[in-house]
């Protein structure tokens, strides 16, 4: 039996690796999450308008892509749909498991001195529920756990702790009440960085920002681990090719690395995470 392996084979071996070497000589893990890591936990996947519209069909029907539904216009609308849309999401999200490579991913960065902090334009919480504290997530378009008001009429950003979204998911509305500023009485949103959005109350985020600023101060030697991070809304890539060449850039797709290099493995996250612990345990 030939038990060659092919040349493309062989290279990705050859990747996780480096990938290997670089983490070993780490003493700081930055973790640099984009949608495709949540997908392996069956988060839908919204890339291209046919992705948005198989998982939400009434919005098809409307001919309503997912730029035209995350967006503050549509709350200014017809706030009923736009929390159906958003309803369901945090349901969703509230009821999702995260996969086995976020344990793995806990269990690399405890490895290291300095540990490991998460930076990610991902708003569905998964690092929290996984596990990971709190103070060394940065979420950098907010989070869809968290409300503000629509009309941003004071600075507040509160828990959505106490909202239990009621969806009609054939028509994609909501059913029960929306939620409501406290200050205002007005309609709520999710604090989430929406598309056109200049109502965005961003001071939460900033906050985990200057946390991820004041941890990389401390760090001597990090290595970015980027994970499933798309180029049509590229906030993780640009955050992450400034550590490159100790960039590790985990996407299926769009794999291209900066000119300063990096190492470049074409799986999906789960899979990858799963053979790079693998790679250090050898």
């Amino acid at each position: 039996m030939n038990t060659e392996r092919g040349p493309r084979e062989g290279s990705v071996d050859a990747a996780f690796t480096r990938a290997a070497v670089l983490l070993r000589a780490a003493d700081g893990l930055v973790i640099a999450a984009g949608a495709g890591m949540g997908v392996d936990s069956g988060l839908p996947d919204f890339r291209g308008p046919e992705g948005f519209w198989r998982a939400y069909p009434a919005l098809r029907r409307r001919g309503l892509r997912f730029e035209a539904i995350a967006n503050p216009a549509a709350f200014a609308a017809d706030p009923v749909l736009a929390w159906g849309f958003y309803g369901h999401r945090l349901q969703l999200y509230r009821a999702t498991r995260p996969h086995r490579g976020f344990a793995l991913l806990r269990e690399i960065g405890e490895r290291l001195a300095h540990g490991v902090f998460v930076f990610t334009s991902n708003v569905d919480g998964q690092f929290q529920a996984a596990g990971f504290p709190a103070a060394r997530v940065c979420e950098a378009h907010g989070s869809i756990h968290h409300l503000q008001c629509c009309d941003s009429c004071d600075d507040a950003i509160w828990d959505a702790d106490g909202f239990d979204p009621v969806i009609d998911d054939e028509q994609c509305r909501l059913v029960s009440p929306p939620p409501r500023c406290a200050a205002c009485g007005g309609i709520a949103r999710p604090n989430i960085l929406l598309f056109g959005d200049g109502g965005w109350i961003g001071s939460r985020s900033a906050r985990q920002e200057r946390e991820l600023l004041r941890w990389l101060r401390r760090v001597e030697r990090p290595v970015v681990l980027e994970l499933g991070a798309g180029i049509r809304v590229a906030t993780v890539r640009r955050f992450s090719e400034q550590f490159a060449p100790a960039l590790i850039r985990v996407n299926p797709r769009d794999g291209e690395l900066p000119a300063a290099g990096g190492v470049g493995l074409p799986l999906g996250a789960r899979a990858a995470i799963e053979r790079i612990a693998d790679a250090l345990r050898g």
